[in-house]
This record gives structure tokens, C-alpha cells and sequence, in this order.
């Protein structure tokens, strides 16, 4: 007898299991499953997902690899010590709490390409340099990538510090050079999914939800000094922002 799934699932490429998977992994990460909690059982989840026992086993498989999962012979499975609720990223709204997170914050930084690319801006994004310095990496903690930044430099302010430039995170180096005025900042947040690339290079399935970034830093005289465009897996951020009274 054929199963139909759960309506939570979506009618996508993305694998049944794989989907599944997502949905355990984020009980895990969350901590609704803590460490050394026993998981449901096998015929429990395909009651509550109403998927094939296969599915369920294919899921809790991948999980097993990731470390996250340890099936015990006679006794079930068990969430591992390994767990690391404490990895998500918390997005800051002003620009030097951001460049004091960043500071504390020192990920590996994997390039992927680095060129004289100039960006595609608009009318409000503020004036273009002469020229600029392109940079796409990868940012990852603990040997998990998290994010992948487009990243474009007034190449004029990137001659001053390259060393650091390519081995730290933007807004601090910014923030440290004497001869660099920055007089606004923002930026904005679209929630979106992973597409093929994206999904390769963070490690998540296709059309896993994302967090996509783009902050802008303007000189006095309006000109773009730095753009970042950057994808956030989306269990690892976190967006706070005080409200208006």
C-alpha cells in the first residue's frame, strides 16, 4: 500500500528522506531533543510524518553520519554528546555591534574566487568607486561552513590593509583604518532557499531555507565602499532587533 506523506513535506527534487532529515536534525539543533535523549521510536515517526519505515531509516542514517544520531542495538536511538545547540549566529542591527561580533567571531575563510569584478548597483545603493577588489568565500566554524559572501571593496580602501582584508572579516578591517570614514550602513534580509550551488557549497539539501544579506557601507560623498552579499544557512542565524516603543 502506497503512503502518502505528510503535507508538511513539499512537492520537490529534494529526496523524501532527505526532507526528513532536515526536519530531525532541526529537533536536534534546537533542543528538543537533547543530549542522550532516547528518539522515537521508528514506528512512532512514521505515524507522525506518515512516510515509509525505509524513509525513516534513510533519515536516521543520515543523521547517524553527521554525527548527531546513535542507534544502540536493543536499546534505539540516542541523540550524541556531540550536539552543538550553541552554533548559531546572531545577526547584529548596528554596525559596530556587528563589527564587534565579528571581532570576537573568527571563522576559517575559504576563497573560492577573487578578482576586479565591479558590483551591480542601483540608484539607491550610492555611487561606484573607480574600481573595486571582488571576493567570494566560504566562512566556516568547526569545519561547517555557514555562509558564502560575494564581497566587493573600494579597491582604493582594499590597497590599504589586503593582508588583513583577505584574512579577516570586512566590517572590523573597515572599521580600523584611520583613512576610512564610513558615514552610513545598512542592510537587508530576504529569506529564501538554497538553490544547487548554494546547497553544494553549505552542505544542505536543495531548497533548504537561507538567509540572504546585503550590507552596504557609503563614504560621506556616497560612495559605495564596501558591498556584501552573503548567504546564511538558515539554522545557523539568528536576527535580533530591538522594537520602537
Amino acid at each position: 500500500m502506497q503512503v502518502t506523506p505528510h503535507p508538511i513535506f513539499s512537492d520537490s527534487p529534494v529526496p523524501l528522506y532527505s526532507q526528513l532529515a532536515d526536519l530531525l536534525r532541526q529537533r536536534v539543533l534546537r533542543g528538543v531533543w537533547g543530549p542522550g535523549a532516547k528518539v522515537p521510536s521508528l514506528e512512532a515517526l512514521t505515524a507522525e510524518f506518515q512516510v515509509a519505515r525505509v524513509t525513516v531509516r534513510q533519515a536516521i542514517d543520515i543523521l547517524t553520519r553527521e554525527g548527531l544520531l546513535l542507534p544502540q542495538r536493543g536499546r534505539g536511538t540516542f541523540v550524541t554528546d556531540q550536539v552543538r545547540p550553541e552554533r548559531s549566529l546572531t545577526l547584529e542591527t548596528s554596525l559596530h555591534g556587528l563589527a564587534d561580533a565579528y571581532r570576537n567571531d573568527k571563522p576559517k575563510l575559504t576563497l573560492l574566487e577573487e578578482s576586479g569584478v565591479q558590483p551591480v548597483l542601483t540608484a539607491i545603493d550610492g555611487l561606484a568607486a573607480p574600481a573595486y577588489h571582488f571576493m567570494r568565500r566560504v566562512h566556516s566554524r568547526d569545519e561547517q561552513a555557514y555562509c558564502t559572501a560575494s564581497i566587493f571593496i573600494d579597491q582604493r580602501a582594499f590597497r590599504l590593509a589586503p593582508k588583513r582584508f583577505r584574512q579577516e572579516t570586512v566590517v572590523p578591517v573597515l572599521m580600523d583604518l584611520p583613512e576610512v570614514e564610513i558615514a552610513s550602513a545598512r542592510q537587508t534580509l530576504r529569506i529564501s532557499t538554497a538553490d544547487v550551488e548554494i546547497a553544494r557549497l553549505l552542505n544542505v539539501p536543495v531548497s533548504s531555507p537561507v538567509a540572504e544579506v546585503r550590507r552596504i557601507c557609503l563614504s560621506p560623498d556616497g560612495t559605495v565602499l564596501y558591498l556584501g552579499q552573503i548567504t546564511y544557512r538558515g539554522d545557523f542565524i539568528q536576527f535580533e532587533m530591538q522594537l520602537t516603543l
